[in-house]
């Protein structure tokens, strides 16, 4: 399936008019998860589809080293401050951004919003197992949301025409995708136009904390901004992409004039 048949449209004056720090080019939005909420409440009245990407400092390394991820980036609709290390980024630089917008905080506000407005949801990721027990937590905790569709993420490119299909026909007015992060952003990005829901965002392992596979950071992780160690702690394999934080904050140190001018 091509996506160059499908004519991707200017961004919405809505969309421009959010409030940005560049950091290295990719453009984090400065609303705090209030605005945020308000903000994708907005485009879902209006139906108008966003790629939302909650951005940590990983994200941004692979986007200086690959110019198609940065690309699709710089075409995203909302990008998120999730990681801390972002956080601190535009505040080093001057252009603090309002606060943290997490990710997994920010799905969970996302549905509360919609619980009253009877909001569909669809959820896309991770393994059958884990989705359909984060779907039971959501159908739980959000009984007033429609959970229209909830699939698993193993499926081929060649499947990809099947899926889309799929949440066409289920018509979400959320999209909640968890595959890995080299996959799910640069996924949307390839076909958010011709599926076309209002909120299509990437959330990384929040099914399996969702899930109870894994814990949540402690809110005494969370303060201190050590969340990643914590989840170190439980995955120690990702321990050669963690590597790549000192990298991120060594690098806008040294840069500190150029981190914004990308």
């Amino acid at each position: 399936m091509s996506s160059t048949s499908t004519t991707i449209p200017p961004e919405s004056a809505a969309a421009s008019a959010i409030p940005k720090v560049r950091i290295y080019g990719v453009p984090v939005s400065k609303m705090g998860m209030d605005q945020t909420v308000a903000y994708l409440t907005k485009a879902i009245e209006q139906r108008q589809p966003h790629q939302v990407i909650t951005a940590n400092p990983i994200m941004v390394m692979a986007a200086q080293d690959d110019p198609a991820y940065l690309s699709m980036m710089q075409r995203a609709e909302l990008i998120v401050p999730d990681g801390t290390g972002v956080v601190w980024a535009s505040g080093y630089v001057g252009q603090p951004v309002a606060e943290r917008v997490p990710g997994y905080d920010l799905l969970h506000r996302l549905m509360k919003a919609g619980e009253p407005l009877g909001w569909k949801v669809y959820l896309l990721g991770a393994s059958n197992e884990v989705i359909q027990a984060a779907a039971d937590k959501l159908r739980a905790s959000y009984p007033g949301i429609q959970l229209v569709g909830v699939r698993d993420g193993y499926f081929s490119d060649a499947q990809d025409a099947e899926v889309i299909q799929d949440i066409i026909d289920a018509a979400p007015d959320l999209l909640f995708i968890g595959r890995s992060a080299a996959n799910q952003e640069p996924w949307i990005g390839k076909y958010k136009h011709q599926i076309g829901v209002p909120v299509m965002m990437g959330v990384g392992g929040s099914f399996d904390v969702l899930s109870g596979k894994l814990k949540r950071a402690p809110v005494l992780f969370q303060k201190l901004r050590l969340e990643w160690f914590y989840r170190l702690l439980q995955e120690p394999w990702r321990y050669k992409r963690m590597l790549l934080l000192p990298k991120f904050a060594i690098k806008v140190m040294r840069d500190k004039e150029k981190v914004t001018k990308s």
